[in-house]
């Protein structure tokens, strides 16, 4: 239910306002991503790569069309990072054990030490961030990025917030 009182009081945001918005968000996105990028490019890897590693350590065994339907890219597409992800042994794709059609798809050891470095710098910035800007703050934030999200998306997010971990 929508708090009435509280929508209304949000319409005054100008178009500047919204501007200055869109634009903290993209180079809070270009800050987010800074560090990760230097060690992707170092191994003449992307963000498709890191994306694609970040969701199988969060569901191990994930199938491949459930990659797909996550990521929202072709199927081209994550065969060519999944392929390159294979063959430098950061990935494995395991036969599925109730379908032998699908593939499984797990972190190998170098996989997972590559997403910990990822991570662990885009953790840091998160939780350096929430701690300066206070829980209230955090909790509004989530909710506008919720907000922002498409109907599937955000059916999607929430399926892996309520995942184990």
């Amino acid at each position: 239910m929508v708090d009435v009182t509280r929508s209304e009081s949000l319409l005054y945001l100008t178009d500047e306002q919204l501007r200055q918005g869109i634009e903290a968000m993209y180079f809070a996105y270009r800050g987010f991503t800074a560090d990760p990028d230097r060690i992707l490019a170092s191994m003449a890897y992307g963000r498709a790569h890191h994306r694609a590693i970040h969701f199988i350590k969060r569901a191990p065994g994930t199938t491949v069309t459930n990659l797909l339907d996550i990521l929202g890219v072709t199927k081209q597409s994550l065969n060519r990072v999944l392929r390159t992800l294979i063959e430098d042994g950061l990935v494995e794709s395991r036969v599925g054990t109730t379908d032998r059609r699908e593939r499984n798809l797990h972190l190998t050891e170098a996989g997972e030490a590559l997403e910990n470095r990822l991570s662990d710098s885009q953790r840091a910035r998160m939780r350096s961030a929430f701690r300066d800007a206070g829980p209230e703050a955090v909790a509004g934030f989530r909710r506008v990025l919720e907000s922002m999200m498409d109907g599937e998306l955000h059916r999607q997010y929430l399926s892996l917030r309520e995942a184990p971990k």
